[in-house]
């Protein structure tokens, strides 16, 4: 991830179609345009895992079945905890197969239609339920060196419970992190990389107009007290974050992707 940081390369966040859509053959040719045109633009092109709790392909059955390329290095699988074993081995062998080592390890949204790992599945010992940092803890035991595994911070959480989890994860083998989407800069990220400037950060871009999506999907409420600009953002984002990298969540392809440069210094973007 540090080399994704130092080479510039932006995380562009793209959704796999949901499984109840009523337009798969538009909805996949629309997938793979769009991680086609992340891959030739040198970006990280990152699949998200049902995404908010909606049952959707996951990302390397779209890459294998789809026989599109996934270039080293350029692709993060997002993994959360709503799989059974056998899912869960099945994905991470895939991973193994298309070569992808980059995955962002989440607790993750479920719904009633998802299974979810039970700690016995993994040989979590001691809790409850499974987390991402039991998640994390069985991937880095049965896999050893073959992934980098990076977590998610919200700082829209409670700010103890939340430094007190990331610890966690960081202990359980954690590499990298990424945060939830921050609007020009926030003190809680600010804190987290005076804390551990060690490890490599990206930070999340909101790229769609609309705050109360993302209220909506971290669960508090974001202040909005004027019309948004994402592309003014994500600008000052990169100032604020000069040595971070950045992950773009809802980016317009059509409207937004084209305005991107291979490199994010002030002024890189048109």
């Amino acid at each position: 991830m540090k080399q994704h940081i130092k080479n510039r390369i932006y995380h562009v966040e793209v959704l796999p179609p949901k499984q109840d859509t009523e337009k798969l053959d538009d909805d996949l040719a629309v997938f793979v345009t769009k991680f086609n045109r992340i891959m030739e633009r040198g970006f990280c092109a990152c699949i998200t895992d049902n995404a908010m709790g909606n049952l959707a392909f996951q990302g390397t059955e779209m890459i294998e079945e789809l026989n599109i390329q996934a270039k080293p290095d350029l692709v993060m699988i997002h993994l959360n905890t709503f799989h059974s074993k056998d899912n869960l081995d099945g994905i991470l062998e895939s991973c193994r197969k298309i070569g992808i080592r980059q995955l962002l390890v989440v607790t993750g949204d479920g719904s009633d239609r998802l299974p979810k790992l039970k700690p016995a599945d993994i040989g979590a010992k001691g809790v409850e339920s499974v987390s991402s940092v039991e998640l994390l803890r069985y991937i880095i035991g049965r896999w050893p060196g073959e992934f980098e595994l990076g977590v998610a911070f919200n700082p829209y959480e409670p700010e103890e419970h939340e430094f007190a989890k990331f610890e966690r994860k960081l202990a359980a083998g954690a590499t990298f992190v990424i945060t939830q989407p921050v609007i020009e800069r926030h003190p809680l990220v600010d804190k987290l990389h005076a804390l551990h400037p060690e490890v490599p950060m990206i930070v999340e871009a909101w790229m769609s107009k609309k705050l109360d999506l993302l209220s909506e999907a971290v669960g508090y409420d974001i202040p909005q007290c004027a019309p948004y600009d994402p592309i003014a953002n994500l600008k000052t984002l990169h100032r604020n974050y000069i040595d971070c990298g950045v992950y773009l969540s809802i980016i317009g392809f059509k409207t937004q992707f084209d305005l991107l440069k291979t490199t994010w210094e002030t002024g890189a973007i048109s």
